[in-house]
């Protein structure tokens, strides 16, 4: 093993994203706008049928009661029901058409979002990612619901206005008066309720994320009496989220009912214009009844418009932080596949921390490992080490330098094959909901004979025996019905299935028993055996016996790295206490300030 390390300019930890999955979003829309097109013509006919019911009162009130001929009313009435027929046919097939319009969006939209919401976990944890996903249900149904029909159905309120106007032009100012009227009213309840909305809907996504959060840990909040505290806190976003949403709605209400007092009046107004209009012979009665309905039917979408608009506000939102989130998440690209790697890990001059953030973490680290060579790196808190694991790993990319596997750069490397060659096991361990043999198997395809290798080799395969139904044991949500220690020795059975050639092992025996460290052990003298290249993070000194190189990191940077007795022998030199009144000499462990490590070792600058 080698390490060199050297001095770093503090780097830009802005990521350039290469490609995203935003424009994933928009070339599905346009996938659909043949679909959005033909609903639209539809809808033309859908309201050019409308006319029938005017033109059926008109024919009735002009002609069939003046001639009293019931043969003419019976054929009127025939013709008109089979018109309507047709229109409830062409209705149903619009409706079925958005409804498998959004079932197909979101069939298109559902694993690309899936994947970019765990890769913007991975980036940005604990920001309430998940609300994407809710977020593409309120884009779906608004597109196949009564909001976009209110929309579509808008444009052809001239046609019906026109129509009113050919019967008479007083008729026609009533109603274009009344629809001027309710669409001033529908842009004020856009106006006056964006911003409440608008901040209900952030209110609400951060009290969904805090629950979230709190019920994760509602085993530490039911032990300690936290609860009352939890649920104060709570209870302020929730009334927050309350009276935002109680705000957007009085002013939505106000509008609404002023809606519907106009929409009453103009009823009154073009039935008593209609009157006047037939008293002085300048109309029929069929006029005046034909004008009333023709004028329901032009201000019915305008009127579902103001229904809809929070439906349309919250969508509209929801589409906005849809884009924000393909647009920041990288994709992967698609790659040639390199060959199974040997084992041959290398940083060099790493620069690294979280992804989103300015904090530089790791600076400037290199070293190499080799195949068959396990490395325990050991440090004070916060010295970096499980930023370490997760560059490794591939899951956090450097700001500078570069980790390679086999010479190859990771980002060169296809992530799902690359995945298959890396064994992890994460500090904070989390098991799937499903079986033992599906956690182990990665929840691929199961390999019996791989899944009871993996165990045996972790030294977990008589623990799972011991389970009510072996390897078919449902673990529930984050393996509830597991101790600890039984998590982590099935999370280390699950990184080493299928013989992955590179493990990471941050803290492993974090919560392992005597009997379970033997096993860890056992299970690490086991891969130095077959050859594997082996990372190993602790902070127990009984693991650094099973390890062959130690490196030591401190402020980020590697204070010393060498062979385990020359690393250990430095580490643990005892260093003279003063005495005072009452005190003594001691020892204490002492972290190297970088002392040369001889030709295999170095320090961090």
């Amino acid at each position: 093993m080698r390490s060199t390390s050297s001095d770093t300019e503090e780097p830009a930890t802005e990521q350039v994203l290469k490609q995203s999955y935003g424009s994933e979003l928009d070339r599905a829309l346009r996938a659909f706008r043949g679909v959005f097109v033909a609903t639209f013509g539809f809808s033309f006919f859908i309201n050019l049928l409308m006319f029938v019911a005017p033109l059926y009162m008109l024919q009735v009130y002009d002609r069939v009661l003046t001639s009293r001929s019931v043969p003419t009313l019976v054929g009127l009435t025939v013709i008109a029901a089979g018109t309507l027929i047709v229109m409830g046919t062409l209705e149903t097939l619009r409706a079925r058409i958005l409804v498998r319009t959004g079932a197909k969006l979101d069939e298109r939209l559902g694993a690309t979002l899936f994947s970019a919401v765990f890769r913007r976990s991975v980036v940005a944890p604990g920001g309430g990612q998940t609300q994407a996903l809710r977020d593409l249900d309120s884009v779906r149904e608004f597109l196949t619901g009564q909001g976009l029909l209110a929309f579509i159905d808008a444009p052809w309120v001239p046609l019906f206005l026109a129509a009113v106007y050919l019967l008479h032009p007083m008729l026609g100012l009533v109603a274009t008066g009344g629809a001027v009227v309710i669409f001033t009213l529908a842009v004020i309840n856009a106006l006056w309720s964006r911003e409440p909305l608008k901040g209900a809907n952030v209110a609400s996504i951060n009290a969904n994320a805090y629950v979230s959060t709190s019920v994760r840990n509602a085993e530490a909040m039911e032990a300690m009496g936290m609860m009352p505290g939890i649920l104060r806190r709570w209870n302020d976003k929730h009334r927050k989220v309350l009276a935002l949403q109680s705000q957007a709605s009085d002013r939505a209400g106000v509008i609404v009912a002023l809606s519907k007092a106009v929409r009453m009046f103009l009823q009154i107004a073009i039935l008593g214009t209609g009157a006047y209009l037939v008293i002085h012979r300048y109309a029929s009665p069929g006029v005046m009844i034909a004008a009333s309905i023709l004028m329901g039917r032009a201000l019915a979408p305008v009127e579902q418009s103001v229904a809809q608009w929070r439906n349309f506000t919250n969508a509209r939102a929801a589409y906005g932080r849809l884009r924000e989130l393909l647009n920041s998440t990288q994709a992967d690209q698609e790659r040639m596949a390199l060959p199974s790697p040997e084992g041959h890990l290398a940083m060099e001059r790493v620069v690294a921390g979280p992804p989103l953030a300015r904090t530089v973490v790791l600076k400037g680290v290199s070293f190499t490992v080799s195949p068959g060579e396990v490395l325990g790196v050991i440090g004070p808190s916060a010295a970096g080490k499980s930023t370490l694991a997760r560059v490794l790993v591939g899951v956090w990319p450097p700001y500078q330098g570069t980790v390679r596997l086999d010479e190859a750069d990771l980002a060169h490397w296809d992530k799902l094959l690359l995945g298959q060659h890396i064994g992890y096991l994460p500090q904070d361990v989390e098991l799937f909901d499903g079986t033992v043999a599906e956690n182990i198997a990665r929840f691929t395809e199961i390999d019996p004979e791989a899944v009871v290798r993996a165990a045996q080799r972790a030294s977990v395969h008589d623990m799972i025996l011991a389970l009510p139904e072996g390897y078919d044991t449902q673990i529930g949500a984050g393996g509830a019905v597991l101790s600890g220690g039984q998590r982590q020795r099935v999370a280390l059975a699950r990184a080493m299935y299928n013989e992955p050639q590179l493990i990471i092992l941050d803290e492993p025996n974090a919560n392992l028993d005597s009997e379970g460290e033997h096993a860890l052990m056992g299970a690490l003298n086991g891969l130095r055996r077959e050859g594997k290249t082996v990372v190993v993070i602790t902070h127990r000194p009984t693991l650094l016996n099973a390890v062959d190189t130690i490196l030591v990191l401190k402020n980020g940077m590697v204070d010393a790295i060498g062979p385990r007795k020359e690393v250990l022998a430095k580490v643990m030199q005892p260093k003279a206490v003063a005495s005072g009144p009452g005190g003594g000499d001691g020892a204490a462990p002492r972290s190297l300030p970088g002392a040369s490590m001889g030709p295999t070792g170095g320090r961090g600058a």
